[in-house]
Parts: structure tokens; C-alpha cells; sequence
């Protein structure tokens, strides 16, 4: 797994690849992520699964996981699981560096711009934050107790004091409002975007929170509020992180619903396989599906098979590829896979649209996702 070992490498790393600006990446170099990540965490080097690290009994594996691009989860399953056990739902992690550096450039931050944080995690993002816009202007929220705890130890040691609130995210921290930017490390997850978070930004401030479904987990939003109390918005990128504790999907049970689908009638496919499952369609496909959880697996150097299913509804359809021949089955009330084949069919009818043509709305009355403008509501 090569990459860099300490702080001083690291810092070099991100300069020669982060378009961030100087301000920014003076921040990164003055904050060591070391100083946050826990002895004992997990991580995935080399593109593995998640595995326990130690510093103890492997100093270099933990430097090059904590110095590397990489995330580093310090949470499985809201604390249920303990190390060195791997859980099944990785629930807090000190993200990866370069996607932290971009959103962080993406706030505009100056000395003295109020912001306010959703999760705290390890307390490393709000550590970066206080440096660029001062530490008496950062509000963080986190509703685990146990995180709150050591984010507020590791910022208090770290010289970052800023307002920590233990509570529901999703709430905001109206006590603190107004602040000039939102900016969320936890994904809110369908019609969830919460209208606190508008209802707390003064108008021009700035939301960046990620935002995505059960079918693709997901995308970066840059919401701008307006005087009328509304906020717009265009996706700027795709990213995956943990969802809000209260609007996770349904996961961890895909072997049970592979199973479920096999017992279906074997059909082909009108579309292909990969096309609804990675590359640029799966967001548009997605919104179109948004209760529908997505999963990939590998069962050979190019055969995979891509399964469907709906906890709700207790359907499921799986098509298996192998060597270029497409299987599909699926049971259940709902034709999962017919399903799909009508969202990617309005996508190429759209022309298309990679991720970053579509946008959201938010109002006091709910939200709304438009592709190309606001005026083209989906």
C-alpha cells in the first residue's frame, strides 16, 4: 500500500493534486488527521474490505491508512460492533482527505463566516473548519453521544474550541441561527433534505450537504438560500457517505433477497445490466427508483450480478452477466427489473443526462428535483 507516512507527506500529497486554494491548504497543513483517528480503527487499504488496524501491533498499516486517501471508518453499526470485529454498516469515519479539501474550498469560508457542521464524527472537519473562519463561529452537531465525546475531546486538545451540541441534526441548532453556510458530512437520504437547515441560513448563505436514495448513495448538493425563504441548487459532484441516522435505507440483506429472486422465471433483458447499475445514468435512473436499493457483485474478472430489491414490497430481480449473456429473474408484487428498464428508457429520452444536469429545490412545503432549470421540474 504505498503513499505517505506522515503529516508533512501528506500535506504534499494533497497540494500537487487539490485545486483548493491557498487558504484551504494552509488549513489542511496546520491540522494532522493523526490527531483524530483513534489507536485502534478500520480500514480498507488497497482497495479491500474493511479491515482492524492497530497502531500498536502495526504502526506503518495505520500511517499510511491515516496519511493516505483514503477513509477511515471509526464506527460500525452505531457502536454495536467492537474492534476487531467487522460490522455490517460502517456509522462514523474521518473521510477521505481530497473530498474533504473540495468541499471545504466549495464553502467559500472567511474569518468570521458563522457556519454550522452536521455530524461530528471525529471532530477533524470542524478542527478545519475553525481554522479557516475561527473557532467561536463553528457550530457542530452530533447525535451520538458517544462521538459527541470524543470529538469534544480531541478538539479541546487540539486548540479547536468550538460550540459542540449533542442533539438531532437535522434540527439545526436554532439557537446559534443564523449562520452564513450549512455544510453536512452525513448524507440526507430522499424527500429528507431538512428545512431547518434553510430555515436557519441567512439568505445568500450556502448549504453543501450530500443527498442521495436507496438506489444511489449519492451526490453533492450546493444549495443557495433565497430571501423568500426557499433554497436551489445543482448537484456539483458525486460522493458516497453515511446517511443521517434517522432516514437510513434498508441494507445488510441482499443475500436473503438474491435468493428471493432466483426462485423467479429466467427472462432477458432490454437493457443492459451495467447502464442501471454504474456509470452515468444510475443517478437520473435512481430518482426514478428511489426506494429501491441498488447492489453490485463481482463473480468473475467481467461477469457481475446486479441485484434489485424493495424491503417494502418484499420484491426482487437480479440479473446475472456471464461471458456477455444477460439472465434476468425477479419475484415479488412488483416487476422490479420491468421496472428499471422504464427508468432507463426516460432517461435516454431525456438524452441522457449525466448527474450534474439535475438540481433541487427546497421549500417550507417539501423539495423538488428539476433537470437542466428550476422551471423543469421531474
Amino acid at each position: 500500500m504505498p503513499g505517505p507516512t506522515s503529516h508533512v507527506e501528506h500535506t504534499a500529497e494533497i497540494r500537487a493534486v487539490s485545486r483548493a486554494g491557498r487558504e484551504v491548504l494552509a488549513a489542511f497543513e496546520r491540522v494532522d488527521r493523526g490527531w483524530f483517528v483513534p489507536r485502534r480503527m478500520w480500514c480498507s487499504p488497497r482497495g479491500r474490505l474493511p479491515q482492524p488496524v492497530d497502531l500498536l501491533t502495526d504502526p506503518e498499516l495505520w500511517r499510511r491508512c491515516v496519511y493516505g486517501d483514503t477513509v477511515v471508518v471509526t464506527q460500525f453499526d452505531d457502536g454495536a460492533t467492537h474492534w476487531p470485529e467487522v460490522g455490517r454498516v460502517a456509522t462514523s469515519s474521518a473521510s477521505q482527505p481530497r473530498l474533504v479539501v473540495d468541499m471545504l474550498e466549495r464553502l467559500r469560508l472567511r474569518p468570521g463566516t458563522a457556519v454550522l457542521e452536521i455530524g461530528a464524527g471525529t471532530g477533524y472537519n470542524a478542527a478545519l473548519l475553525a481554522e479557516l473562519t475561527g473557532a467561536e463561529r463553528v457550530t457542530t452537531v452530533e447525535l451520538d453521544p458517544a462521538l459527541a465525546e470524543i470529538a469534544a475531546a480531541n478538539l479541546a486538545r487540539t486548540g479547536h474550541p468550538v460550540h459542540l451540541v449533542r442533539g438531532d441534526g437535522t434540527l439545526g441548532c436554532p439557537d446559534r441561527a443564523p449562520f452564513d453556510r450549512v455544510v453536512a458530512t452525513v448524507a440526507a437520504v430522499g424527500d429528507g433534505l431538512p428545512y431547518a437547515w434553510v430555515e436557519q441560513t441567512r439568505p445568500g448563505g450556502l448549504i453543501l450537504t450530500p443527498w442521495g436514495n436507496a438506489y444511489d448513495n449519492g451526490v453533492l448538493l450546493e444549495l443557495t438560500v433565497r430571501p423568500d425563504g426557499t433554497a436551489s441548487g445543482p448537484v456539483v459532484g458525486g460522493v458516497a457517505f453515511m446517511q443521517l441516522r434517522g432516514q437510513r435505507v434498508f441494507t445488510g440483506h441482499a443475500a436473503d433477497f438474491a435468493e428471493l429472486a432466483d426462485a423467479g422465471d429466467p427472462r432477458h433483458s432490454a437493457v443492459p445490466p451495467g447502464e442501471v447499475a454504474f456509470g452515468e445514468g444510475v443517478f437520473g435512473i435512481g430518482l426514478r427508483m428511489p426506494e429501491v436499493c441498488c447492489e453490485v457483485s463481482y463473480t468473475g474478472e467481467r461477469d457481475y450480478e446486479v441485484l434489485l430489491y424493495d424491503a417494502g414490497s418484499t420484491s426482487a430481480a437480479v440479473a446475472d452477466v456471464r461471458d456477455g449473456v444477460v439472465e434476468v429473474r425477479e419475484s415479488g408484487p412488483r416487476a422490479l427489473w420491468a421496472e428499471v428498464e422504464a427508468a432507463h428508457g426516460w432517461w435516454v429520452g431525456q438524452g441522457r443526462p449525466g448527474l450534474h444536469r439535475f438540481g433541487v429545490t427546497v421549500t417550507p412545503e417539501g423539495q423538488c428535483v428539476w433537470l437542466d432549470r428550476e422551471s423543469n421540474p421531474l
